[in-house]
């Protein structure tokens, strides 16, 4: 779509450019001069505003409302730079100083709109105010500035950027750029419109007739609810607000922070201290600590069109990983955050599938089990997938068409998962496996089943469903199943002593004398299974406590943190056990993004040998606690 250019005042960029770093401390005559000649771009999205190696920028583009990702794309199809701008931010610099082709491809992410500054001023303004270049440089990097973008294939851009502020020890109120405007639910749309342009600001909160925030209007409403519905612009705000607010406390991290607005989809979070609003908080001021987020590949995910893409994105998650480990993330938050964008690229995914193959005769839901029911997976866990579908009264027609639907979007979904690189699971458990695309009558009957059979397959085959969760589709029959599966167990009292039973049956690999007991022989001899040996007691002991106290959820921290509240298991053993299955998770996420980085497909096997000695020290701690864990079981277990 062709680009809309137009003249735009040189008062109105001055200004514009006097709010935003690195242009603020330059003088107001300075920045006049430089506005001169400006114009005014609008990119709808998608667009590609520049191309790497392919045009000298045309401008210096300075963002006045939408986002923007830049990347550079290497000849093999890796990207090898991304990120992400919004309101404020620059792009086309380093190019127009080296005087060299972009390095980097320009792509919307939103409608955006530019101001364009001419080249030739931009230079001489360069030359004038030496202090810009200082601080420009002194962000990005005089290496990013010349014309090694090529180079950055095999260098970390973390290496690279001098500004790499670790975001989990950067507290969310610290972000906040600018305080929140607030307005009363009765006041007019076109009040609050011209409010938000007169503070050059995209979100406003709503007060209530008793002063109370009762709601949030950003932007994207004004678009999405007033000019796509051509809405009356004398309703009040209260019209299109947003009621369910999206708070963060300020002493949380901007991790806790991406975290949030990755899981709930949202760009502004309101900052809260105490109980008082003290500020908003966006997508962009985190970018300025920060240049890669799990929000950024969030919107990729969630605006891709060409599934051809999807396969692309999802093999940044590594990276990603890398990025979080790197930031001083907990694998706890990985695995949440790693879990979030898998459930998104799936929902793509089956989106797409739809589309492809028409609605499904019956309501249906994709449901996940094993460590992705759990929301734990780190890098590329197997696939454990089913479909659930609603039960058809004898209509055989319907069934007929029900099977032959499911069967398709099972067999396709499994190889689009392939090509996204998630391995096939070796038990069998996927969607493409006609056991596991059933109606509800079904399900049900396999449970009854299992949870009455003590036989060694049928436990294995319940811990790895007892785990399900909803991830796609008609989530109510996902929690119809759950409280069957829980009302049979209050029948069943003794599934639960077989559930902590089972738990207690791996012994952590330590001898008498505390030494690691390793792998004899094989591919992986004299190495640990830091899975099966350490985090699987952990996640049983878990699952098997939680379903005798009837606790829903399904992560294993969020079992432990509600076994700990209710005071189900000694608060000190819940709390050791937390921090030994942290510290298991993150050595595994480590150790798994080492052999990703040497090209080796991950896996859980450790040799205690490459561990250092704190290391050392620490995991015979955590198997310590597992023993004193399984003892605990042990004691309690005919209480169950």
């Amino acid at each position: 779509m062709d680009k809309k250019y137009s003249d735009v005042a040189v008062q109105t960029v001055a200004s514009f450019l006097q709010k935003i770093w690195p242009f603020a401390q330059c003088d107001r005559k300075s920045l006049e001069e430089l506005a001169k000649g400006s114009l005014l771009g609008f990119y709808p999205n998608p667009s590609t505003i520049v191309t790497q190696d392919v045009e000298h920028p045309p401008h210096v583009f300075v963002i006045e409302k939408g986002a923007v990702r830049i990347y550079r794309t290497e000849a093999d199809g890796r990207v090898t730079l991304a990120d992400y701008r919004g309101e404020g931010s620059l792009f086309g610099v380093s190019a127009i100083v080296s005087r060299q082709n972009s390095p980097l491809t320009v792509e919307t992410v939103e409608d955006t709109v530019c101001f364009l500054l001419d080249n030739d001023r931009f230079l001489e303004f360069v030359e004038r105010n030496p202090l810009f270049l200082d601080n420009y440089l002194r962000c990005f990097s005089q290496d990013m500035i010349c014309s090694a973008y090529s180079e950055l294939h095999s260098i970390s851009i973390r290496e690279r950027l001098p500004y790499d502020v670790r975001l989990a020890n950067v507290k969310a109120g610290d972000a906040v750029r600018r305080e929140v405007a607030t307005v009363d639910m009765g006041e007019p749309l076109h009040k609050v419109a011209e409010l938000m342009t007169a503070l050059d600001t995209s979100v406003v909160t709503v007060r209530g007739s008793d002063g109370s925030i009762v709601g949030l209007v950003v932007d994207r409403d004004f678009r999405a609810k007033v000019v796509a519905r051509l809405l009356d612009y004398n309703q009040p705000v209260a019209t299109i607000m947003t009621a369910e607010l999206p708070v963060i406390s300020a002493e949380s991290s901007c991790l806790d922070a991406l975290i949030q607005m990755t899981n709930d989809n949202v760009s502004h979070l309101l900052v809260q201290r105490g109980r008082e609003i003290t500020g908003v908080v966006s997508v962009n001021d985190i970018m300025m600590h920060r240049g890669i987020s799990p929000v950024t590949l969030l919107r990729e995910i969630d605006t891709q069109w060409d599934i051809q893409e999807l396969y692309r994105l999802s093999s940044q998650l590594p990276r990603l990983v890398q990025e979080l480990v790197d930031g001083g993330a907990t694998a706890t938050s990985i695995t949440r955050i790693v879990s979030v964008l898998n459930d998104r690229i799936v929902g793509r995914l089956l989106f797409f599938m739809e589309g492809k193959i028409g609605p499904a005769p019956v309501p249906f839901c994709w449901i996940v089990m094993g460590s992705e029911g759990r929301q734990e997976q780190t890098l590329r866990t197997d696939q454990d997938n089913a479909i659930l579908y609603e039960d058809i009264e004898e209509d055989w027609q319907v069934i007929k068409t029900a099977k032959r639907y499911f069967r398709t979007l099972g067999n396709e979904m499994i190889e689009h998962l392939v090509k996204c690189g998630y391995p096939l699971c070796k038990g069998g458990m996927m969607a493409s496996k006609a056991t596991w695309r059933k109606p509800f009558s079904v399900w049900t009957s396999y449970f009854n089943e299992w949870m009455t059979s003590a036989d060694p397959e049928s436990m294995l085959l319940v811990k790895v469903f007892l785990d399900f969760r909803h991830n796609y589709g008609a989530g109510h029959l996902a929690a119809r199943l759950r409280e069957h599966v829980f009302e049979e167990g209050r029948r069943h009292r003794f599934f639960s002593n077989l559930l902590a039973k089972d738990a207690a049956a791996i012994a952590p690999p330590l001898s008498f004398f505390r030494n690691f007991l390793v792998e004899r022989d094989g591919q992986h001899k004299n190495r640990l299974d830091l899975k099966l040996r350490g985090i699987v007691p952990i996640v049983d002991f878990s699952r098997a406590m939680a379903f005798k106290h009837g606790i829903l959820e399904t992560n294993t921290m969020s079992r432990l943190g509600r076994l700990r509240e209710g005071a189900f298991v000694p608060e000190e053993l819940c709390s050791e056990i937390m921090e030994a299955y942290e510290f298991l998770m993150h050595l595994r996420l480590l150790h798994q993004l080492r052999l990703v980085h040497q090209q080796v497909e991950p896996h859980n096997f450790v040799d205690p040998a490459a561990l250092s000695d704190l290391e050392k020290h620490t995991l015979k701690g955590a198997f310590g606690v597992i023993n004193g864990m399984q003892a605990y079981l042990a004691k309690h277990r005919v209480g169950l």
